[in-house]
């Protein structure tokens, strides 16, 4: 008998829309899997956020709209910068032997573009660090020095695959991939309508950006924008949608912990510590505060991600660790018709699958550190909303 195949993406869903609904029904069209995977981010998300839905009322959105299963990436690898990011995700979903295809969104580019792109920036030589070294004294951030810095030295690579968001990540998708040797194919999807960071919404095809700012607004027109770009039933859930303590608590977790422990977290360096508590002293409230702390060199993205780490006690050190350890597989929600299927070929990942609270009882020292963090995540989540979600176990949609 063949056995499964399946098709991952790595995702937030934050919140669920039409865009998201699209790339679904094209990794099912594009990949000759029979199964489609989710590796989600939990509660709280990259760019340095706390999410509008907690993690389970997300993993059944994306469960009804044609996903078979949802994993949670662990708290630690879904709130770093993108290379941990990616080097995360890569290293549970390479654990899972029927994981044959990895979907990602992008602004441009094919397989091939995205696999040539990776192999280059795997090459980081003298030559390299010389030059990322030269452009860092301009002042401009990490991500763009070493962007310069590569096109300085291959110039026959496309720019946008090192520039654009969606793009970033899916490099350091294939180059993760290419690291771990991983047997798994990447999946280019150009995304369609809005671009990533858009704030306006469009008719039907809107940005999470912009449908987040929708769902805070309230208005009628906010609505009938939600209603045009969300699924119907994630569009029911968004007419309940109490925004978070998030902002009003995060800045208060800054000034308590210890210098080091902010010193210690994946995003900062070059004691930009000291600067974000001395400005948070004076800057009492997260807008103004930003806009303060922001500059060429340190972007937005990457000062939320700070304060986030630190608020949930996150040190690059620990991260490292997991990455290098065996960790474990965390089912969020799982299609109720073909589970059977599904949970075997979870079943045979080289990470024990954590379905029910007391699968957990066999893990151990990084894994389980890892897990803890999930729940210290999922705990802050439940009391900045209101309603502590416990460790409730799988939905079965």
């Amino acid at each position: 008998m063949e056995k499964m195949k399946i098709c991952a993406v790595v995702c937030e869903y934050n919140p669920f829309h039409n865009g998201h609904l699209y790339q679904l029904g094209e990794m099912k069209k594009r990949s000759g899997c029979e199964k489609l995977l989710c590796l989600m981010s939990g509660n709280f998300t990259q760019r340095g956020e706390a999410a509008v839905f907690d993690k389970y009322m997300r993993a059944r959105h994306a469960v009804e709209c044609g996903a078979d299963a949802v994993l949670e990436l662990p708290a630690a690898f879904a709130v770093a910068p993108a290379e941990i990011f990616a080097q995360g995700a890569v290293k549970l979903l390479s654990a899972i032997p029927a994981v044959k295809t990895l979907a990602f969104g992008c602004e441009s580019g094919t397989k091939d573009d995205f696999l040539k792109t990776a192999l280059a920036t795997l090459r980081e030589d003298r030559a390299f660090k010389a030059a990322l070294k030269e452009h860092l004294k301009g002042g401009t951030s990490y991500v763009r020095a070493r962007t310069q810095a590569l096109l300085s030295l291959h110039a026959d690579l496309d720019e946008k695959l090192l520039s654009s968001p969606n793009n970033i990540l899916g490099v350091e998708y294939c180059r993760a991939l290419l690291a771990n040797k991983a047997a798994i194919e990447p999946l280019p999807i150009l995304r369609i309508g809005a671009m990533y960071a858009d704030m306006v919404p469009r008719k039907e095809f809107s940005s999470a950006t912009s449908l987040r700012v929708a769902m805070a607004d309230g208005t009628l027109a906010a609505r009938r924008a939600l209603k045009r770009n969300l699924p119907k039933n994630v569009y029911e859930d968004a007419l309940n949608f109490h925004a978070t303590a998030y902002e009003d608590v995060v800045l208060c977790a800054l000034l308590r912990a210890e210098d080091a422990s902010v010193a210690s977290t994946p995003d900062c360096s070059e004691g930009l510590e000291n600067r974000l508590k001395a400005m948070a002293r004076t800057n009492p409230e997260y807008g103004p505060f930003l806009e303060k702390v922001v500059t060429k060199r340190y972007t937005r993205s990457r000062i939320k991600r700070i304060l986030l780490q630190t608020f949930l006690r996150i040190g690059l050190d620990e991260v490292k660790d997991f990455l290098e350890s065996p960790l474990y597989l965390r089912t969020l929600a799982i299609k109720k018709e073909g589970s059977e299927g599904m949970l075997s070929a979870l079943s045979e990942a080289k990470y024990p699958l954590i379905v029910r609270k007391s699968d957990a009882a066999v893990l151990k020292k990084d894994a389980l550190a890892c897990f803890e963090k999930d729940r210290f995540a999922g705990a802050l989540y439940g009391l900045l909303t209101h309603s502590p979600l416990g460790d409730y176990e799988t939905l079965f949609v």
